[in-house]
């Protein structure tokens, strides 16, 4: 494992050698050495690459390639890194900033792993803001494992789903009826065209599917 980790140093440094130190090229190789400290440098730079398409420029048909071959990051932590770090570009600028990183403690600086717990969080529409708030500061203040708060995120969701269950039901019968209105049309249609049923017939089924529409929205 060390010698696997010896080697992608080698090849980031040589890398490195060939290119211009103010470039932006060269950042991401020297943040993708700083990886576990500088996690946020390096997905500031793949967002930029990402978002220009950068890496075209630079010899790469695709993002993948270039994060794999380039940098020797994965797809899977390279979209993660993205993600998180446009995460906190909209909901917690106050974490990119140079006070912040200058003044946090090393425990408390997030990882990626922990904004990408925060971000699925924020993504729950059946958590509010107070449990937002109770997993940010688990994760940013005190420095919890992000496995752990993992946990305590899961268990959080399905307990405010067994407290919800009439919400649940409705959105569930919502879709049931949804999927009913358009066999209905469908149905409705087919038989219009083939002469199945009468007129009339074909009239009242438009009629109902306006009414159980009309009842939905």
């Amino acid at each position: 494992m060390e010698a696997a980790q010896n080697k992608s140093l080698k090849n980031l440094e040589e890398r490195m050698q060939q290119l211009d130190e103010h470039s932006l090229r060269y950042q991401i190789l020297e943040n993708t050495k700083n990886f576990k400290s500088s996690w946020i440098d390096l997905g500031r730079a793949l967002y930029t690459v990402y978002k220009d398409k950068l890496y075209k420029e630079w010899g790469y048909s695709t993002f993948d390639i270039y994060t794999a071959k380039e940098i020797g990051v994965r797809k899977q932590t390279a979209m993660k890194l993205l993600r998180s770090y446009y995460f906190l570009e909209k909901e917690e600028p106050a974490l990119l900033s140079k006070e912040y990183s200058e003044t946090a403690e090393a425990a408390t600086v997030p990882t990626y792993e922990a904004v990408d717990v925060l971000r699925t969080a924020k993504a729950k529409k059946i958590l509010d803001q107070g449990d937002y708030n109770t997993l940010k500061k688990e994760l940013f203040e005190k420095g919890r494992d992000v496995s752990a708060v993992k946990k305590d995120l899961t268990s959080l969701i399905r307990q405010r789903q067994e407290l919800e269950p009439e919400e649940a039901h409705e959105k569930k019968r919502f879709a049931l009826v949804r999927r009913l209105v358009g066999v209905m049309k469908s149905l409705r249609l087919e038989a219009e065209e083939a002469k199945l049923l009468p007129f009339p017939v074909i009239k009242e089924i438009e009629s109902l599917v306006k009414k159980i529409e009309s009842e939905l929205s």
